[in-house]
């Protein structure tokens, strides 16, 4: 008979994030109550951890640069970024974004998605760039309105990187991709998948490209 519970996993990770509590202490909750209801003693949960930890242990390298970016902020970084903007004439929310989309998706392509994301550059430099050009074009900004393009500005990483990505051939996402192709009999090369995603990442930049637009001009009518 089949064995359900280790589903409830799932929902104390759905109903973690939608009370806000910490992320990284709801999913290590889930994937406890997980493998317990799965069977495993409370001892091979923790060992599957903290093989799961040691074995991925090289993406916590980028917690490095945590600190150093705290320094910058600390000393006056996102300042910086605005008196920039500031003084760039005609420069828009949309096309700052749209800007820095290209920027994400050209060298995600290229390998390279690791040389910026939230941490080291949406927050300390994308965001309150964002926020300096609408506040040049429309003054004082709602608090609604900050807190959504902080919002666009972080969506805009994510659909850089995410459609950028899998061009680059020797990605995990691309290995991913072939291997479940695989168990369906479907047997593509990582090149032929790279190809194939150049249409969608121009379709990405394409669609998320507009709503930066239209962004820009639901701001110049709020400014009216």
């Amino acid at each position: 008979m089949t064995n359900y519970w280790p589903l409830l996993g799932i929902a104390l990770v759905v109903l973690g994030f939608a009370l806000r509590f910490n992320p990284l202490l709801v999913v290590a909750v889930a994937a406890i109550v997980t493998g317990l209801l799965g069977g495993l003693d409370f001892l091979k949960v923790l060992a599957t951890l903290g093989k799961g930890f040691n074995d991925n242990r090289y993406v916590t390298i980028s917690y490095i640069v945590l600190p150093v970016i705290g320094i910058l902020e600390r000393y006056g970084l996102q300042q910086r970024a605005r008196a920039l903007i500031a003084k760039i004439h005609g420069a828009t929310v949309g096309r700052l974004l749209i800007g820095y989309l290209a920027f994400r998706q050209v060298f995600a392509a290229a390998g390279l998605k690791d040389v910026a994301g939230h941490a080291q550059t949406v927050r300390p430099l994308v965001a309150p760039m964002a926020l300096a050009a609408a506040e040049k074009q429309h003054g004082k900004l709602e608090n609604e309105t900050e807190e959504r393009i902080k919002a666009m500005s972080a969506a805009t990483d994510n659909v850089g990187v995410f459609f950028g990505e899998d061009i680059f051939i020797a990605i995990a996402s691309i290995l991913l991709i072939q291997g479940s192709l695989a168990t369906f009999g479907i047997h593509l090369t990582p090149l032929q998948l790279s190809v194939w995603a150049i249409p969608t990442a121009i379709c990405a930049f394409l669609i998320h490209g507009t709503r930066l637009l239209l962004l820009d001009r639901h701001l110049r009518r709020r400014s009216r």
